[in-house]
């Protein structure tokens, strides 16, 4: 019997839980210090098991899933060096910055154990174990970062585990890896969250800006509604990286500003012309760092009854649609009204039903 534990059975821990549990010849434990969490974990059916005690979980696992936030992992590290661990036992956790944690790891003793350093680049707008699915990884990259010394046959076993997720592993380093994160997700998220204190700054002295920022605003804005404190821990995390991102930031953002002072309308329309290029070329339907968005824009007249019809349309073919929104300003955004799915599955569902009778947009 392998046996798997769980530290943090939340949206990520929980996802995992479910990808294993129930396969053949696997037991799934999941630990949490708060006892109301194992409650929780059961009622929820994402474990064989769950406990207050590190050790009970830890005790004879062969394999050691950190799922806790960035900022909590030098503690379980620690807690997990003082147990006596199974020989052979693999330690993984799924943070988002990697070079900081492999080094710690390697600094404590995990007594037979070998830690590999592991990030599964999905997530959801939902927390908790109750957005758990054993979808959540399905198609994602996920990221492995083992210690130059990993025996290939060790490296393997998380690997041929791991597949039970149905994700894509890639093999990374931990400098590599946080570079390219930190590129694609860490700056992304700092540019959103300096962009709408921006704007609320301005909305102080006039409530306007809060008013019309909507739709596309709110698109381009939407992961500045992240944790404070998960984010907190990422950044310092990975300080480093970070700064030298937002010094490259400055850099191309002080361009943009001698270009428009100059009033070189030519280096303008290059930065966006190039921009453009690049984009056209990231794959439109694959799992990445930033959480995908499932929506539809409908252009139809603004009369009464046009919502009912399109829901009805839908609910009567069983697509779940899980909000409408009405877009009062039409700027940067293709269609009144913005239906969102929680899959692409119904998203594309709701296009085929719909796209006969309305313009649809995405």
């Amino acid at each position: 019997m392998i046996k798997v534990a769980i530290l943090g059975v939340g949206l990520m821990g929980g996802s995992l839980a479910l990808c294993f549990k129930g396969k053949p010849n696997v037991y799934v434990i999941g630990h949490s210090n708060n006892p109301l969490s194992m409650d929780k974990y059961m009622k929820s059916n994402v474990v064989d098991h769950a406990t207050t005690s590190m050790q009970e979980a830890a005790d004879n696992a062969d394999f050691i899933f950190l799922c806790v936030p960035v900022g909590q992992l030098e503690s379980y590290f620690k807690q997990l060096s003082e147990l006596k661990l199974k020989a052979g036992c693999i330690v993984t956790d799924v943070g988002s910055t990697k070079a900081s944690i492999v080094a710690y790891a390697a600094q404590v003793a995990l007594k037979g154990a070998y830690f590999i350093g592991g990030h599964p680049m999905a997530g959801s707008e939902r927390s908790g174990v109750e957005a758990a699915t054993a979808h959540l990884y399905e198609n994602a990259f996920y990221v492995l970062s083992p210690a130059p010394h990993t025996p290939p046959e060790v490296y393997q076993r998380l690997v041929d585990l791991l597949s039970y997720t149905k994700a894509n592993i890639i093999q990374l380093d931990a400098e590599s890896h946080d570079e390219i994160v930190g590129a694609i997700s860490h700056l992304p998220h700092m540019i959103a969250v300096a962009l709408v204190n921006q704007i609320a700054g301005y909305n102080e002295s006039n409530d306007l800006y809060q008013i019309l920022a909507a739709g596309g605003f709110r698109d381009i804005t939407r992961i500045a509604n992240s944790d404070p404190i998960i984010w907190r821990d990422i950044l310092l995390n990975n300080k480093k990286v970070v700064l030298k991102l937002l010094q490259d930031w400055g850099l191309a953002m002080e361009q943009f500003k001698l270009s428009i002072e100059a009033d070189d309308g030519g280096a303008i329309e290059q930065q966006f012309e190039s921009a453009r290029t690049f984009r056209s070329k990231l794959p439109e339907r694959r799992k990445g760092m930033l959480n995908a968005m499932f929506d539809v824009y409908v252009d139809v007249p603004d009369h009464p009854g046009v919502i009912g019809q399109i829901a009805t349309l839908l609910g009567s073919n069983r697509v779940n649609l899980s909000n409408i929104q009405i877009n009062e300003s039409r700027e940067d955004v293709p269609g009144i009204l913005r239906l969102s799915f929680h899959n692409e599955l119904d998203m594309d569902r709701a296009m085929e039903l719909l796209k006969p009778e309305y313009s649809i947009h995405q």
